[in-house]
C-alpha cells in the first residue's frame, strides 16, 4: 500500500475533469440549445439560408473546413426543405455532430438576445418536478 502512494505524482488531480468530462458535455448542451433555435429560424426564414451556404463555401475555400465537414453541412442545407430531416441531422446528438457544431456555419443567424434566451430556456429544462421524483 505504501509503494502505491509513492508512485502518486503531486501534479495528479484525483478528481480532475477530463476533456470529455462534464465541462465538455455542458458546453455541448449549450451549443445544442442554441442550434435548436437556429435550426427553427433557418426553417422559418428562408432568406437566411444563402448566408449559411456562403459561410460553408468560404470556409471550405479558405481551408478552414475539412471535406467531410463540408459535405455534412452542404448536405444538411440541401435537405432544409425536408424540415424533419434537416432538424434530425443538424441536431443529431453524436460526438461527430457535437464537434461540428462547435464550429458552426450558422453564425449570425441569431441576435445576441435570441442566443441568450436559448441558453436560459435550456437551462430551465423541460423536465417537471414529478419526473425527477
Amino acid at each position: 500500500m505504501f509503494a502505491a502512494s509513492r508512485n502518486h505524482k503531486k501534479t495528479d488531480k484525483p478528481y480532475s475533469v477530463r476533456k470529455s468530462g462534464l465541462k465538455e458535455k455542458f458546453v455541448d448542451r449549450q451549443i445544442l440549445a442554441i442550434h435548436k433555435v437556429m435550426v427553427e429560424k433557418l426553417i422559418s426564414h428562408p432568406e437566411l439560408r444563402k448566408q449559411v451556404v456562403q459561410t460553408i463555401e468560404e470556409r471550405y475555400q479558405q481551408g478552414r473546413l475539412r471535406h467531410g465537414a463540408y459535405l455534412t453541412w452542404i448536405c444538411l442545407m440541401d435537405n432544409i426543405e425536408d424540415h424533419d430531416r434537416f432538424r434530425a441531422g443538424a441536431l443529431e446528438d453524436t460526438p461527430r455532430m457535437n464537434k461540428l457544431r462547435r464550429q458552426t456555419p450558422f453564425v449570425g443567424i441569431l441576435t445576441e438576445t435570441e442566443r441568450q434566451q436559448a441558453i436560459e430556456d435550456d437551462a430551465c429544462g423541460n423536465t417537471s418536478i414529478e419526473t425527477v421524483f
